[in-house]
């Protein structure tokens, strides 16, 4: 009567071995780690959404993109749509002032600008995607390390019920159930993985999916050339150029 009192989880530690406290150590470093990338990446998920929310509501209200560009000078890119509208004017403004000067800078102006937002948009989303993987390794690798614990814990208490040589119920069912506790470990490490993987991977998909059409409206403007340049070099007086494509997340994950 007094051996069921005492079963529990800090039974369980008590009479656990080097291994099984290993496991459990890796179980709770698993554990900080995810609640600590969800949290990280969730409030910079809502920080980026109301960055973003004010400099496009700013963007659409502009009279040009002159006035854009001084609040970028002004304030600085404070979310991926800031960053991809001040690199892209950069962009534009650098190959009017200098023209190919370097092999970097080779081909038009649209091709020369089409390049700069396409590595943009991919820094944004090499940006976003930091520590997912870690999310998606722990959420499919908690519950197996949990249950090679328990697996460990079931072996011994097997071995130790045999070499007593008492197999009642009361002596079973005591140490396998403790064996368990290693398995609901794993999946109470796993669950939140998963959800905050899911969650943080559907918002940045959202995200990018703005971005690509952010990016083709700016193309769209700049190529009109609503940008102010020297009388010699005004994009309106410039031969016609070729028409580009702006970049596309989904042609550059094909």
């Amino acid at each position: 009567m007094n051996q069921t009192t005492t079963l529990g989880f800090g039974h369980f530690i008590a009479q656990s071995d080097t291994l099984a406290k290993i496991l459990l150590l890796i179980l709770l470093l698993m554990s900080v780690i995810s609640w600590t990338l969800i949290l990280q990446k969730g409030i910079a998920s809502l920080i980026r959404k109301q960055r973003s929310k004010t400099f496009l509501g700013f963007f659409w209200n502009a009279p040009s993109l002159d006035a854009v560009a001084a609040e970028l000078a002004a304030r600085g890119a404070r979310c991926p749509f800031s960053h991809l509208a001040a690199q892209a004017l950069h962009a534009l403004k650098h190959h009017t002032r200098f023209g190919t000067a370097r092999l970097e800078e080779a081909g038009t102006r649209q091709e020369f600008l089409s390049r700069t937002m396409r590595k943009v948009i991919d820094e944004e989303t090499t940006r976003l995607e930091n520590g997912l993987t870690a999310l998606a390794t722990i959420g499919s690798t908690a519950p197996f390390v949990g249950l090679f614990g328990t697996v460990w814990g079931v072996y011994h208490a097997l071995v130790a019920i045999g070499m007593s040589g008492s197999g009642t119920l009361d002596k079973v069912a005591g140490p396998v159930g403790e064996a368990l506790i290693m398995t609901a470990v794993g999946l109470a490490v796993a669950i939140p993985a998963v959800i905050g993987y899911n969650w943080l991977t559907r918002s940045n998909r959202v995200l990018l999916a703005r971005i690509d059409a952010f990016a083709h409206e700016l193309f769209t403007f700049l190529s009109l050339g609503h940008l102010i340049a020297p009388p010699e070099q005004h994009p309106e007086s410039a031969a016609p150029e070729k028409s580009v494509t702006p970049p596309r997340v989904s042609e550059r994950a094909a």
